[in-house]
């Protein structure tokens, strides 16, 4: 066997060795990005060394940087080094698709026993309430601490629930970076080790082109084309490129973009928010039930693939000269402001839709009091809490 014969086997026997690690993580890594990190860093770098600490904390740096689920392109980026782009893909694959499958499976639930409005759904939609109380709490005292980023985030959400379209949301981001340029530009930047990464420039480059070639001419071709697929595919796609923050900053950009356009009814979005709560994986793959209701399986990959691509795209696109922006205090300044924007939109999304369509009735807000109290104070697994949500629901439908 030659040596390109050999060296071709050794990357495979990786990349089938990256889709089995990342499918166990698939399988068990639940409590949303953060928790991810901890699962990703016991796996990937405590058990099997694929990479050095300092390297593990640069890529999730980059990652919090980039728009998109942070969690899934920290493990696109390992697979990356470890098996080049197909481990990315299989890294992405295995750490996803089980989740996909079960929400999947779930939207197919819903429709099929018509129990839109039972009590359990109910009570999914207030665990979202709590699930994401939580989120703006944790992210509100990370990366609000002082007065310009909490004015920044209650400007942000004042915005955002006053003019409710995505492309307020792209501005408010971007706004947002700007003020945070000028307020942080003398941010102090800590010495950094330097970073490898085995992709080439040439390709980076071309995903980069890529991902805004895709994110201009999407909303063209859909509106001069028929393709039924095309509009699906264009909305998860944007949603995906413009969020900051990871999974729970996602639900007013897909908010707006599938509710508002008839594809599903508010209380069978909510529903899937819950519900994705208690399956382990990235919190993006709430889209893959959001497809399923709007056209099956079908509708599911399309979904799926939409809004994962930006986060592939990126974190291709950026590995290779992440080493020497992350370097710039004008970087730094900037992403300080976003993450402001990024609680305010956040909070924004926990009044509308969230709080307005499930807070009903003073039973409602006692069980989502008990609820938040479970995941802040408890420390209760979501997926305990979900199943929580639930009963709690049906108890409430009968009194």
């Amino acid at each position: 066997m030659s040596d390109n014969q050999l060296s071709q086997n050794n990357k495979l026997k990786a990349v089938f060795e990256v889709l089995r690690v990342s499918t166990k993580l698939g399988l068990t890594s639940f409590g949303g990005p953060v928790a991810h990190l901890g699962y990703f860093h016991n796996e990937y770098i405590r058990r099997r060394k694929w990479m050095d600490e300092r390297s593990y904390a640069d890529l999730v740096a980059l990652c919090q940087f980039l728009p998109g689920p942070a969690s899934s392109q920290v493990g696109i980026g390992i697979g990356v080094m470890r098996a080049g782009l197909m481990g990315g893909v299989a890294a992405w694959i295995g750490f996803t698709l089980p989740s996909v499958i079960a929400l999947v499976l779930f939207a197919y639930l819903l429709q099929g026993f018509d129990i839109g409005n039972s009590g359990w759904i109910h009570g999914l939609k207030l665990v979202a309430v709590a699930i994401v109380a939580h989120a703006v709490l944790g992210m509100g005292q990370k990366l609000t601490p002082d007065r310009n980023r909490a004015t920044i985030a209650i400007i942000a959400a004042t915005v955002t629930l006053l003019w409710q379209t995505a492309i307020s949301q792209a501005l408010i981001i971007v706004l947002a970076g700007i003020i945070g340029l000028f307020l942080y530009k003398n941010t102090k930047i800590p010495e950094l080790p330097d970073i490898r990464v085995p992709i080439k420039r040439s390709l980076a480059v071309i995903c980069l082109v890529l991902f805004f070639g895709l994110l201009i001419i999407l909303p063209f071709l859909r509106g001069i084309t028929s393709l039924q697929w095309l509009p699906m595919f264009d909305s998860f796609y944007r949603s995906g490129s413009l969020v900051f923050g990871g999974g729970h900053v996602v639900l007013p950009l897909l908010e707006r973009e599938v509710v508002p356009m008839g594809w599903l009814s508010k209380e069978d979005f909510l529903a899937g928010y819950g519900a994705t709560q208690a399956v382990p994986g990235p919190l993006f793959t709430f889209a893959a039930y959001l497809g399923a209701i709007m056209n099956g399986w079908t509708g599911a990959i399309i979904a799926t693939l939409g809004i994962f691509l930006p986060a592939f795209l990126l974190v291709v696109g950026a590995l290779p000269f992440w080493d020497s922006l992350r370097r710039k205090p004008i970087i730094q300044g900037a992403l300080v402001g976003v993450n402001a924007a990024v609680v305010g939109i956040l909070l924004a999304a926990l009044y509308d839709p969230i709080w307005t369509s499930s807070i009903l009735a003073p039973a409602d807000f006692a069980l989502a009091s008990i609820l938040f109290i479970m995941l802040v104070f408890w420390k209760t697994p979501p997926w305990v809490v979900v199943i929580a949500g639930a009963l709690g629901g049906v108890i409430i439908n009968y009194i």
